[in-house]
């Protein structure tokens, strides 16, 4: 009998990222806000804090690697586009579009909020142990940004 997880449908991983990230923001006192028709958005929830600022938010699902050493996400969105010369692979960061990352990681049971200023533009990694060659630099701990 086979008893792994059946693999869930995109979508519905997002939408369990997003709805455990809303549940968090409330619970530590965040006003969130969900656009009611904003699909195409660049962001999926505004969040507004004690000083009455809102912020712009974009939930991702984080993944562990292999060796659970660390937490890798995109941020950046990739699609592909149709073209009479053929098919072309784009992508598109988050800078200037978005204020944060909030990122669901299921294996970890966490919530992580990366300012967009210090995410990068492609895949992004939070550390979770200390690299084997001790190297310090660059390195961005998933502890500093537990929600």
């Amino acid at each position: 009998m086979d008893t792994s997880k059946p693999k869930q449908h995109p979508k519905a991983v997002g939408q369990q990222a997003e709805a455990t990230i809303i549940a968090r923001l409330l619970e530590v006192g965040y006003n969130v806000l969900v656009p009611y028709l904003g699909e195409n958005l660049r962001y999926d929830l505004l969040i507004e804090d004690a000083d009455g600022k809102f912020w712009r938010v974009q939930c991702k699902t984080g993944r562990v690697d292999s060796n659970r050493e660390v937490i890798d996400f995109k941020a950046a969105s990739f699609y592909y586009h149709q073209r009479k010369s053929g098919t072309s692979y784009l992508k598109r960061d988050y800078h200037g579009q978005i204020d944060y990352f909030a990122v669901y990681c299921p294996d970890m049971g966490e919530i992580y909020l990366i300012p967009i200023e210090q995410a990068t533009t492609n895949s992004m990694r939070l550390r979770l142990h200390p690299t084997r060659n001790n190297q310090e630099k660059n390195v961005r701990w998933a502890k500093d940004y537990e929600l």
